[in-house]
């Protein structure tokens, strides 16, 4: 970027707006702006000038006025989101045009163009609050992580959050199996391991299943387990920019496609069961995954060796607790006749579910969520 004569960022709205406006009669300043807009995943409207309906200049998410067309823009009226695009390094008018016009940004192609695809992106897609992103791991195997990751998206989804639960393990057997959604049609990782840069929010939502209210990301029935670490990046970026709710199932071990999704973590949640063994496995996977992720809790699950209980887990590993993940039996009886873990809205898991949600919203996101001290728990 050139420079900016702006000290925030553009301001956009919630949902969907289409594609810019741009207006110049440059064609190859447009053959450029057009491939950057199809990069970002959108079409925009073409003009020579300003749009003869005033509101076709107001209702367009972002406008970019070539260096050609700044004279014919000087009466528009004034907005935010408007840029003006050149390729001359060298021009010293070019600040003067700016001013003239309103314009928030002055850029240069080709210098410019990564920015300003993410630019475009962002308008066309209504980027809003970033998605609440939680990551679910177990202390030890077998610890019940990816039923409390399941448990914990379908619960959201069913309040009505916009919800999305990724499968960040690849030896986990697939987290759409416990959703019962293993031959639901859509894309899985394998069709994201080569994606680089910008994936596009609503594209990568409408391409995977839809299962219980909600959208999940999972493996093939392959043996292809590999997903590179700028395709996770991307995916999970791509993921937060939704809004809503991202829950991640994630692996023990920490590599560098599972530290990608680590630092994209709002929060995480490092399910241990209540014997000293799985305490001190968790203690070396929390060693590990405090190296990326700086807010880290506990779920204590019982049944319980003798002497130890929720808030001695917590104290042991120095963590702040969330919580005792409730004990439920019937979860494979009620998997076979279609319900999810955390399906029946009146079970223990359900209500556990719930009540963790309720305390992010009413502390308006992970990072504020009141967490206490180690054996604090959630009310």
């Amino acid at each position: 970027m050139a420079g900016s004569i702006a000290r925030e960022g553009l301001s956009i709205g919630e949902g969907p707006r289409g594609g810019p406006l741009i207006v110049t009669e440059d064609v190859l300043l447009l053959d450029d702006l057009l491939r950057l807009c199809a990069a970002a995943g959108t079409v925009p409207e073409v003009h020579h000038g300003p749009p003869a309906q005033r509101s076709g200049w107001e209702r367009a998410p972002m406008v970019l006025v070539g260096d050609d067309a700044a004279s014919r823009c000087r009466g528009a009226a004034r907005r935010r989101g408007v840029m003006l695009v050149g390729r001359d390094q060298d021009d010293p008018q070019v600040w003067r045009r700016a001013v003239e016009i309103g314009a928030e940004y002055v850029l240069r192609l080709p210098e410019s163009e990564g920015w300003l695809v993410d630019q475009i992106a962002n308008a066309a897609e209504g980027v809003g609050r970033p998605a609440l992103t939680v990551g679910v791991m177990g202390g030890r195997g077998g610890s019940g992580a990816s039923t409390l990751a399941c448990a914990l998206a379908v619960t959201a989804a069913r309040s009505g959050r916009r919800t999305l639960l990724v499968d960040g393990d690849p030896l986990g057997g697939g987290i759409d199996v416990l959703l019962g959604g293993e031959e639901s049609e859509g894309m899985r990782w394998p069709d994201f391991a080569r994606s680089r840069g910008r994936v596009g929010g609503s594209a990568l939502e409408e391409s995977l299943p839809a299962l219980h209210g909600l959208r999940v990301l999972s493996w093939g029935r392959d043996n292809d387990v590999i997903v590179p670490p700028p395709a996770m990046q991307a995916v999970l970026a791509a993921a937060r920019r939704l809004g809503g709710v991202v829950v991640v199932d994630l692996p023990r071990r920490v590599d560098e496609s599972v530290a990608e999704a680590l630092a994209q973590l709002d929060v995480g949640l490092l399910v241990v069961p209540g014997e000293l063994r799985a305490v001190a496995a968790a203690k070396r996977v929390a060693a590990a995954v405090g190296a990326v992720l700086e807010d880290l809790r506990v779920v204590a699950r019982g049944p319980y060796t003798a002497g130890l209980d929720e808030q001695w887990v917590a104290q042991a590993l120095g963590l702040p607790l969330v919580g005792d993940l409730p004990l439920e039996s019937g979860l494979s009886a009620a998997q076979d006749r279609g319900l999810p873990p955390g399906g029946n809205s009146r079970s223990p898991l359900a209500r556990f579910c719930g009540a963790f949600w309720d305390r992010a919203d009413s502390s308006a996101g992970a990072p504020a969520m009141a967490a206490g001290r180690p054996g604090g728990g959630m009310p």
